[in-house]
């Protein structure tokens, strides 16, 4: 159970902040809820999902250990790339959505070589590979980014230098 002020990452919105839980009534049932919002939205989003839907990933940030561990991890490659693009984001997108973080780094570091890789030959990114990366490196860069105390763009920065050092 997560409380007031926590952040936390929350499905396909990223990082979002918990601003109150308190009893609601849908169809009858009355059960706590979380009230939250994506903390880059300026409050325009507001979010109320029950606390145990089991139906959305809802998971505390990552220690500044495991970060760390997340981000040595760029210095490999990631996981086997998949010739045929349905399946490569069938199963890259299931990865992502296991909320595991190690996994996600994975397909993040995979899909950021092959882009490098694709725009040296001069051709251009898959844009489902594009998408699904654009999305996935945002939340977990942003989530790296809050428990390293540092910055999006200081994350991306260093990652882009560890997968340029080994090919």
């Amino acid at each position: 159970m997560f409380n007031i002020g926590d952040l936390i990452i929350y499905s396909a919105h990223g990082i979002c902040k918990i601003d109150d839980i308190c009893e609601k009534t849908v169809s009858g049932i009355t059960r706590p809820y979380y009230v939250l919002h994506p903390i880059e939205n300026n409050h325009q989003l507001t979010i109320s999902t029950p606390i145990n839907n089991d139906k959305v990933v809802m998971l505390e940030l990552i220690h500044q250990e495991e970060a760390d561990e997340i981000l040595e991890s760029f210095k490999n490659t990631g996981i086997r790339w998949i010739d045929k693009p349905n399946m490569r984001h069938d199963i890259y997108f299931d990865l992502v959505n296991t909320g595991d973080r190690k996994e996600i780094a994975k397909v993040v570091n995979t899909l950021m070589r092959k882009k490098i890789e694709v725009e040296l030959q001069e051709r251009k990114f898959y844009e489902q590979d594009r998408k699904l990366l654009d999305t996935t490196q945002n939340i977990l860069f942003k989530e790296l980014a809050i428990s390293l105390n540092t910055t999006f763009e200081e994350v991306n920065e260093m990652v882009i230098r560890l997968i340029k050092r080994i090919k």
